[in-house]
């Protein structure tokens, strides 16, 4: 007891320059959630949307700054290397993306902006604990530190039945991938006796048709294929997709499956490569089945959010080709083509968000018609995005395909180049419909959803401790007091009835179909007004989408320094 009581004990050395951007982070998420304590009005729905953009700015800052400095640290258990920071700006973008779609939007403020933002900030620090990884329990503590924010952002938008059953659908079948990815990684060890990835390497070489590491490779793949929406994993997507707020919605799309991506990058293109033999035949057969099911599946939705989640099944298929062929170019194009899909993907979430709030549509592919005569600074970015994401020429999609495919070629996987191709052909058919209803549909066609606007305030479901009477008052009595402020009132929210025929027409009920119109109309060109930050983020995303597609030598040069980081590669 005397030589253990004497023994010193030290912990591993911290390169805090190179955790800078997780530790700014873990302080940001924090300060937010503390900040958003505060009882003023402006302090919780202006400086906390703010600060969490600028905690964002900072982190992006920090990757920059250490850009080239290529290193293993806290006992080599994360690698803070280019593809880290590659990745960690893609997760930025995107929550800064989500930040600014956000700023309006009823789940914030019904969740609590405070809490609100702390969790988009957590979960972004959970996916760069996730990409930097290099040891199992490293790996699955980022894999739930991105996930479990992601369960209660889903639901935050608590008034609408569908977000509080987006939220419990995706705390299940995460729960069932996190268990799966678990129990895979538990095999793994069992079998090369070692939680590094090193080790597990090294291990590897010799155990390449051992039964205990091809299951838990199997299950492996199956928890992170969850999370990724690779078929046929990808059955909750559609659903939490569209029952998700759309801010949400937008931040799950790109930067959930840029981490997933990211950590199936580095563990099987370091962990497990020299079992490669035994992984990669299996992953290519997923990705051939991925673009058909992703791209078969999005025809029949007139769902946007639907259309764009069967969208992601068909793209999630293309990256995989990235991974499939084990190569440092195989890397290089896998992170190129996240950059492109990040930005092509939020100029749609962006214009969708605008309709909801502008239309009754919800996100109708109805709320489209006629959007390119009345508001062409929302139809040009939805058809850019449209455009690139089927693959078309000086669109960033176009170089992101083509760059896949070449990988796949160079490494003898032709015929999932072929499959690109043909899968590419074929999304035309569901992407020109979206652009056919941006620009030849009169907003005369336009048919409202039945129950009204799908992003309206509702009365809370009873699962969430509502109910109808006092959500009615309840939501009434808010927008009173957000006109007392000066604020513009939320649509699809009743006035509170002072009674007899006066408080029927105040709560929308009207005499006439003419005046409702009016007011509709006057609602809508107020909203035009009021959210000029969703016009910005699909206006910079459409011209950065044509940018990177007229002159991608930039993003080239970041997707070989971060190719160059997995040392070892061909």
């Amino acid at each position: 007891m005397t030589v253990l009581a004497q023994a010193k004990v030290s912990g591993p050395e911290i390169d805090w320059a190179a955790l800078a951007p997780i530790v700014a982070l873990t302080a940001g998420a924090c300060l937010v959630l503390l900040v958003g304590l505060a009882r003023a009005p402006f302090v919780r729905e202006r400086v906390v949307p703010v600060f969490s953009a600028l905690v964002l700015a900072v982190t992006a800052g920090l990757c920059v700054w250490q850009w080239g400095e290529n290193e293993s640290i806290v006992a080599s258990a994360l690698a803070m290397d280019d593809l880290t920071r590659s990745l960690c700006l893609i997760f930025c973008v995107a929550a800064v993306a989500t930040v600014a779609l956000s700023w309006r939007s009823a789940a914030a403020v019904e969740a609590g902006e405070g809490e609100y933002y702390a969790l988009l900030l957590s979960s972004v620090l959970g996916m760069v604990i996730l990409v930097a990884a290099q040891n199992f329990v490293v790996l699955f503590l980022g894999f739930e530190l991105l996930s479990i924010p992601l369960y209660v952002l889903c639901a935050t938008h608590m008034r609408r039945e569908h977000s509080l059953e987006s939220g419990l659908k995706y705390l299940i079948i995460g729960s069932v991938g996190s268990a799966t990815l678990l129990y895979g990684l538990a095999l793994i060890y069992g079998a090369t006796g070692s939680t590094d990835f090193a080790g597990v390497a090294a291990a590897a070489s010799e155990l390449r048709s051992d039964a205990l590491l091809l299951a838990g490779m199997a299950l492996v793949v199956a928890g992170l294929a969850f999370k990724a929406s690779v078929a046929p994993f990808h059955q909750w997507t559609p659903d939490v997709y569209e029952g998700a707020p759309t801010p949400i919605t937008a931040f799950m799309a790109v930067a959930t499956k840029t981490a997933a991506f990211g950590v199936l990058l580095r563990l099987f293109d370091v962990a497990l490569i020299s079992a490669s033999s035994s992984w990669a035949p299996a992953l290519a057969a997923l990705a051939a089945v991925t673009i058909l099911v992703g791209n078969v599946g999005a025809i029949g939705q007139s769902s946007l959010k639907r259309l764009l989640a069967y969208s992601s099944v068909a793209q999630a298929g293309y990256m995989l080709a990235g991974v499939v062929v084990s190569t440092r170019l195989g890397i290089q194009a896998t992170v190129f083509y996240l950059a492109a899909y990040l930005v092509m993907n939020l100029a749609a979430f962006a214009v969708i968000t605008a309709r909801e709030r502008e239309t009754d549509a919800g996100d109708d592919i109805s709320s489209l018609y006629g959007l390119g005569a009345d508001r062409p600074w929302l139809a040009w970015p939805m058809t850019i995005a449209m455009l690139s994401l089927a693959g078309f020429p000086a669109t960033a999609g176009f170089f992101g395909k083509l760059f896949l495919i070449e990988a796949a070629v160079d490494n003898e996987y032709a015929w999932l180049g072929v499959a690109i191709v043909l899968g590419s052909a074929l999304s035309l058919v569901y992407y020109l419909r979206v652009v056919a209803a941006v620009w030849m549909r009169a907003p005369s066609e336009a048919v409202a959803l039945a129950g009204g606007r799908m992003g309206g305030a509702g009365g809370r479901p009873a699962m969430a401790g509502g109910a109808p009477e006092g959500d009615v008052e309840g939501a009434a009595d808010g927008e009173r007091e957000r006109g007392e402020r000066g604020e513009p009132a939320r649509p699809g929210v009743p006035a509170r009835r002072e009674g007899g025929a006066a408080g029927a027409v105040a709560a929308g009920g009207g005499g006439g179909g003419g005046g409702a119109g009016e007011l509709e109309r006057e609602r809508a060109r107020g909203d035009r007004i009021r959210q000029p930050e969703v016009a910005v983020v699909a206006v910079v995303c459409a011209l950065a989408t044509i940018a990177l597609g007229i002159y991608p030598d930039p993003l080239f040069d970041a997707a070989r320094d971060a190719g160059a980081a997995i040392v070892g590669l061909v």
